[in-house]
């Protein structure tokens, strides 16, 4: 399969379990969520999926998760780059907070926007637009060419960061965007045209 990108949001961290804004803090996957990224392997595996390439982020969830996916396709030694860029959304002052801690300092309807409006960052943090700005030239000048050079691209990274690609790829805007859940270990298979544009579009879910 040419021009065919995988993105998948890492399994269940630590601090998913524990409701926690987890942003750039690094708690590594849970058990779930090991397995949740064997299976994502393994259900890419079943597609007779096989990579060049493979892109995460600086942070260790999405890491375990991008060794464990290639583990199981028995790619585990994959030429795979890590960058800052892929970072899920920093949340600042959020950090580490429960959510329903937040809602009862801040308020239900401030932790809302904070969460799922567009452009309005967390105090100290970045908003969907903000994180948006340093994924999106990261996925043009690197990730990108590699998919248009008939590779078949895996990018394990975050919910947020994931938003962002998925918005310029689909043509989405700001508030569909916030609106869009990317499952934990599901990946998303997309096969692009020589015009870039989408030409097919695959969720495995569990």
């Amino acid at each position: 399969m040419s021009r065919t990108l995988v993105l998948c949001r890492h399994g269940q961290s630590d601090w998913n379990l524990k409701n926690l804004f987890t942003g750039w803090r690094d708690p590594d996957l849970t058990p779930l969520g090991i397995e949740e990224a064997k299976a994502a392997g393994r259900r890419l595996k079943a597609l007779g999926l096989s990579f060049d390439i493979a892109y995460t982020s600086v942070l260790t969830r999405a890491q375990h998760t991008c060794r464990l996916i290639l583990g199981e396709i028995g790619q585990p030694d994959l030429t795979t780059i890590r960058d800052q860029a892929l970072n899920e959304r920093d949340y600042g002052d959020l950090s580490g907070l429960n959510k329903d801690e937040a809602r009862q300092r801040f308020g239900e309807e401030q932790v809302h926007i904070w969460r799922r409006s567009y452009d309005v960052p967390p105090p100290g943090g970045e908003s969907l637009k903000d994180t948006a700005a340093r994924v999106l030239p990261y996925y043009v000048h690197d990730i990108l060419p590699a998919v248009m050079a008939e590779k078949t691209v895996l990018v394990a990274a975050h919910g947020n960061s994931l938003r962002a690609l998925i918005m310029a790829m689909e043509g989405l805007t700001g508030p569909e965007i916030v609106k869009r859940e990317l499952e934990t270990g599901a990946p998303i298979v997309y096969t692009l045209g020589a015009d870039t544009r989408i030409q097919s579009k695959q969720e495995l879910r569990g």
